[in-house]
């Protein structure tokens, strides 16, 4: 066995730079070809050319001083950076073809995941051999013959891509706020084509001696950003990319050409979204897909882009320019394989053995697999491609290798099972696979002896930690190797508390790496000698004394680029509770492992000292834990050794939310000490402790039964204290305790998060707990899940933590007569000087009561003695109610036009008690039962037959608690119901009484019926028009009037047959109704005048009965009883998306924050649905079960603009077009 040599020392431990930090790329010293995604073509065959990452397309172009190039294992690359750096070799931003508004490009919309509309061609372009008719353009780098899907599906995940791509720098870019710009264009002009055609013969100046492109295609990326999640703290970053892309083609071929000028590539990788706050990097990919993954007779290519120093600057000659040939059906051919071009000299590489292809060497789509691995065997003889090189079309990944002695496999037929760095043997039976000298491993994988390593992969677990019960998915574990003295790093970020912090003394987790590359004495051979990069690890832990037990099982995946080992890791069961501030220190240790040729075991006993201020406490736990791989049977590996950890921490930083464990390690023969260890009883199961005791070691193989907290002793056994029945539990606030045995778990209610004690539960939208802007213009909502999310109020934009004015005006929301004034979050409308109304409505001149009362001033020469009479006129120009001979006490009542009413005079001293003569006079305040008033914040009114029903909100929650009837009105059948958020006030349809009726929430309000009619059913609020909408199921109309009931006008009486729900929009002035017309059932529009009516929706409905207009979304959502959907779509019909398709029998809908609120008269109750992803989150069921009807959202605050108190009779609305 080999000898790499004794562990060199251990001084600095903790200071050299080698921690698998999850901050800047200069933290990680190589990361290209790093991905969190799955590797390229894992579980089916693939077609994909990955030209390379961006750090090594640094490589390629200058970039600015002082930016860290990431290049560990990469002299040759750095070397030949500073020499292109040094000549200052590079396209200049001139070198770009012209682009711009200038030469009619279009721009793509400014945002995160855009994409161009399809872009339909003059002409069919041939790409990957097939005929493409449009273009489309994306925010993220790329260019594709079809639209993109959602950016999560394909900017964190390496090629091959779902779809064909042309990438000149696929990364998660983001023009939000107008940084930077992307045009495109298709163009035919002859300096466009002649310059094209320049670049394409530079890269092939024979086989593109005579293309003649009629067309091209530009798509410029100018100072472009990455995507940053910014917070109140944060400033967008300053470095812009500027690239471009160029497909020049005609009737018959098409090439590609991709442009960086200098300085034009400032970061070369963007962090994920999903990053579980982890500041990780993942670099941009380059190349082409086809996209037609899912094809298995279709095959794909290997080859190399550079394998020489001159080739690093591009292929063409030209610094910054690369071209490819795209239109053949088999492969993309990179340009500068045809020599070099006259005017730019190139070297061809050397190749000492006969035979071996030169570059560039694209395999043709029926090259094996087995002559890919041969060629790459060829090729690592000389010094690897300096740039990249890509493997496309991966056929899904082959089981563990095992060796048949039935079926004799020979290296002949399977030598390229085999590692390129190591050579094949034949045995009797079968062959195996031995690494080289200067490598180690089990031969079908082998890395270098005393380099640094990398293991990228994934946690997910689910975890009861003390009384909490944590669960977490996928987050990220990295682990750095030092090879040449045995040490192991381990980050594992996200873990969510307290789970990070009880897993401190888990140190298994990351032991196994620390096994996997110890130091190796003469003689001895470390994990990765004997396992490679395939196996699975089981390992259980009981800790002592409290018994709890952990299983984990840890699979390796294989080797991925850059020799990166893929890990899959899976926690679960029951870990002791440690409180915050504490410490974990970790024993140094040894372990004897046990081998066979296919299973490594090993078990041994385990002390930590948990140090908490001045106090510590020594605890312990016992392991077990087997290894399982496929070896070769043929070669027979030590039956033990003997791993030494002289150094081992673990510590967990709140900071950056990352648990890390740290080891030192070697492996030798085992010794003889190690024999015979002596065994505890409670180890070993031959105490005599009945369940649930549990037996504390003592010394030696002494021991004790101890009842474990949570049980009391009975007999030689333990009985359960129920905590929650005994009143023993300490879960707090906004949680539930729930007994198990020997203890209690607390668990939060809906929408709360667990506290750092694991006991208490807390709204994450509590003050300091959330990044949301201030209270005046975002509001935080706790989501189901216990995390919160910010969204701004409505007359602001933003992301919730950014929130900024919106300037209505812009909109034109105010009577042409008027003038709109902005405010923080709303708006106003005032009438111009001459014209009177409320901004929203404007009539030229004053009113009657004005007119008349300068009239009489003038009358009395400016100025009336102290009993002469001078109408009062309130601030809209009517007549006030009360009219006075000035101070003499003699004063009468009149009606809105002035006319006074007869038997309403007084005497000096009695005040006539004079009423608004806005009511019609036929239809008098009707005596009801009193409101009890709710208290104050947002809550929900339901309408129940004959009350009114009152649903408080805790955030988005339904505080059933607090629910109780409003209002009761006997006789009455309550349909719908709206709001008045200005002047609080409720009002409601009743089809018993055919008549609409409100009443205030203030103490003492009585309902009043303001409107009678033949059979009301929808009902709609404009607080800023003071105007009220209504459907009549019975006369088939949809009616408007002011807010008392006066001013009644029809709006449409014709092509509707069952109208039932409305809605309005009062900021844009929009108005909304269905019609459950069986025959053909809509969703219909029209302005708040009754102007521009038009249908919205007429497919895919049955019953439409729920509508609402969510404010804050601007989205028009219904529920449709007959196809049992909630859906929404955009004001004009565009957009439509489906919530939920499950819903039982839905009457009413009402949109508040990120929920749906629906009555359902299956349920016969108040049914909740998440905005986001459709699932019904909570329902209440009133003790009264009849059916459901309308429903309406009461807010602290109203959603829109505000109004000059100045309001005008309605008849003048429609003359003047309002």
């Amino acid at each position: 066995m080999r000898n790499r040599g004794e562990a060199s020392t251990l001084d600095g431990f903790w200071v050299k730079p080698d921690w698998p930090r999850t901050g800047t790329a200069a933290a990680w010293p190589r990361l290209s070809g790093y991905s969190l995604s799955r590797p390229a073509g894992r579980g089916r065959p693939v077609r994909s050319v990955r030209l390379c990452s961006a750090p090594l397309l640094r490589s390629v172009l200058p970039v600015p001083p002082g930016l860290p190039v990431a290049g560990v294992g990469m002299r040759a690359v750095l070397a030949v950076l500073a020499a292109v750096l040094a000549v200052g070799t590079a396209l200049s931003r001139p070198g770009l073809l012209p682009h711009g508004p200038a030469r009619g490009d279009a721009r793509l919309r400014p945002g995160d995941d855009e994409s161009s509309p399809g872009l339909l061609l003059r002409r069919a372009l041939r790409l990957y051999g097939r005929a493409g008719r449009r273009l489309y353009v994306g925010t993220n780098g790329v260019i594709s013959t079809q639209d993109f899907p959602r950016e999560t599906q394909y900017v964190d995940d390496d090629f091959p891509t779902d779809f064909p791509v042309i990438a000149p720098f696929l990364a998660d870019l983001d023009t939000s706020g107008d940084r930077g710009n992307i045009y495109y264009r298709q163009d035919d002009s002859r300096d466009v084509l002649e310059q094209a055609v320049g670049y394409i013969q530079a890269g092939f100046p024979r086989s593109a001696g005579t293309f003649v492109p009629t067309n091209a295609f530009i798509a410029t990326w100018e100072d472009v950003g990455a995507y940053q999640e910014l917070s109140q703290d944060t400033e967008p970053s300053t470095k812009l990319n500027t690239f471009q892309a160029v497909i020049a083609y005609n009737d018959e071929d098409t090439y590609t050409i991709f442009l960086y000028p200098s300085g034009g590539l400032q970061f070369l990788g963007t962090r994920p979204k999903e990053s579980y706050n982890v500041q990780l990097e993942l670099p941009a990919r380059v190349g082409f897909s086809w996209g037609d993954g899912d094809d298995p007779k279709r095959d794909g290519l290997f080859h190399s882009l550079a394998s020489s120093e001159q080739a690093l600057r591009s292929n063409t000659g030209i610094p910054g320019v690369w071209v490819f040939h795209v239109g053949g059906a088999e492969h993309v051919e990179p340009g500068g394989g045809e020599g070099a071009a006259p005017a730019v000299p190139q070297s061809p590489p050397e190749h000492p053995n006969p035979g071996t292809a030169s570059y560039p060497h694209p395999l043709s789509s029926h090259t094996s697999m087995a002559q890919r691995d041969v060629f790459r065997a060829k090729k690592a003889k000389h010094p690897p491609p300096v740039i990249c090189h890509c493997v496309s079309n991966l056929s899904p990944l082959s089981p563990v290798f095992t060796y048949s002695a039935a079926s004799k496999e020979t290296c002949a037929q399977h030598h390229g099972r085999c590692s390129p760095h190591a050579f094949c043997t034949d045995y009797a039976t079968g062959f195996c696979c031995h690494c080289r000298a200067t490598f180690y491993g089990n031969g079908r994988q082998c890395l270098p002896e005393g380099a640094v390593h990398r293991l990228n992969g994934k946690v997910s677990g689910s975890l009861r930690v003390g009384r909490a019960s944590v669960r977490f998915q996928d987050v990220d574990l990295h682990a750095y190797i030092v090879g040449s003295d045995g040490r192991a790093y381990t980050a594992i970020s996200g873990v969510p508390q307290p789970a990070a912090r009880a897993l401190l003394p888990l140190l298994p987790v990351g032991g196994l790496f620390a096994w996997l590359f110890a130091l190796e004495e003469p003689g001895s051979e470390n994990g990765f000698s004997i396992t490679g990069a395939e196996f699975t690890q089981s390992l259980e832990v009981t800790f002592y004394p409290g018994g709890e037990t952990v299983q984990v099982t840890q699979t390796a995946e294989g080797l991925g680029p850059d020799n990166y080992l893929s890990l899959r890791t899976h926690i679960q069961g029951e870990v002791p509770f440690l409180p915050e501030n504490v410490t974990v220190h970790i024993t140094p240790y040894k372990e004897l492992y046990s081998y066979s040729s296919s299973a490594v075991t090993s078990s041994g006993q385990r002390e930590y000292v948990v140090v908490a201020g001045t106090a510590n406490q020594t605890l312990s736990y016992r392991l077990r834990q087997n290894v399982t791989f496929s070896g070769c049977p043929h070669v027979r590996p030590p039956a033990r050794q003997q791993l030494s950890v002289a150094r081992a921490f673990a510590l967990f930083d709140g900071h950056e939310h990352v648990l890390r464990y740290a080891l030192a390690a070697r492996i030798g023969p085992a010794r003889d000490d190690a024999e015979n260890p002596v065994v505890s009883p409670c180890h070993d199961g031959s105490h005599a402790c009945e369940a649930p005791a549990r037996c504390q070691p003592g010394v030696g193989t002494e021991y004790t039964c101890e009842c474990p907290a949570g049980y009391r002793p009975e007999g030689r056994g333990c009985r359960d204290v129920d905590e929650c029945a005994e009143g023993l539990s300490q879960c707090g606030p906004f949680s539930v305790c729930l007994n198990v045995p020997g203890s209690f778990r607390c668990e939060c209610r809906s929408g709360y998060q667990p506290a750092g004690d694991g006991q208490a539960c807390v709204d994450p939208c509590e003050a300091g707990r959330h990044p949301c802007a201030p209270g005046d213009r975002a509001r935080c909502l706790s989501r189901g899940d216990g995390r919160a999310t910010c969204e701004c109020l409505p007359g602001y934009t933003g992301d919730g933590i950014h929130c900024s004015d919106v300037d209505e005006c812009a909109e034109s929301p105010c009577h042409p007569a008027a003038i709109c004034y902005n405010t923080p979050g709303s708006f106003s409308c005032r009438c111009r000087p001459g014209y009177a109304g409320d901004g929203f409505q404007c009539t030229y001149g004053e009113v009657m009561c004005e007119r008349w009362r300068q009239s009489l001033l003038e009358h009395y020469g400016g100025s009336p003695r102290g009993d002469q009479y001078v109408p009062q006129c309130d601030p809209s120009g009517d007549f006030t109610p009360l009219q006075c001979h000035g101070d003499s006490g003699y004063c009468w009542c009149v009606e809105q036009s002035g006319r006074e009413i007869p038997g309403t005079r007084s005497e000096p001293g009695t005040t006539p008690p004079c009423l608004p003569s806005v009511a019609p006079p036929s239809v008098r305040p009707e005596p009801r039962p009193d409101v009890s008033p709710p208290t104050t914040g947002t809550f929900l009114l339901y309408a129940q037959g004959q009350q009114i029903g009152y649903l408080p909100l805790n955030g988005t929650r339904l505080h059933k608690e607090g629910a109780r009837t409003l209002l009761s009105l006997h006789g009455s059948i309550v349909v719908g119901i709206d709001y008045d958020c200005r002047e609080r006030m409720i009002y409601w349809t009743d089809v018993a009484g055919r008549t609409i009726s409100r009443a205030g929430l203030e103490p003492g309000s009585e309902p009043e019926t303001i409107i009678r009619l033949m059979s009301p059913e929808g009902l709609a609020v404009d607080h800023l028009r003071r105007a009220l909408f209504w459907t009549d199921s019975g006369l088939d109309r949809i009616e408007r009037a002011r807010l008392d009931g006066s001013e009644r006008r029809v709006l449409f009486d014709s092509d509707l047959v069952n109208p039932r729900a409305i809605a309005v929009d009062p900021v844009r002035g929009n108005l909304y109704w269905t019609d459950w017309n069986r025959e053909a059932p809509k969703i219909e529009t029209s302005t708040v005048n009754g102007a521009n009516r038009r249908v919205l929706v007429h497919t895919d409905i049955g019953l439409p009965n729920g509508l609402t207009f969510d404010p804050f979304s601007k989205l028009l959502c219904w529920a449709d009883a007959g196809t049992k959907h909630l859906e929404c779509t955009f004001p004009d019909g565009s957009g439509r998306r489906l919530v939920q398709n499950n819903l039982n029998y839905p009457f009413s809908i009402v949109s508040y924050a990120n929920h749906f609120y629906h009555t359902d008269w299956r349920r016969d109750g108040v049914i909740a649905v998440n905005k986001e992803t459709g699932s019904f989150t909570d329902e209440y069921l009133p003790e009264q079960r009849s059916h459901l009807y309308g429903i309406t959202a009461v807010y602290p605050y109203c959603p829109g603009g505000k109004t000059h108190p100045n309001p005008i009779p309605w008849e003048f609305w429609w003359v003047l077009g309002v």
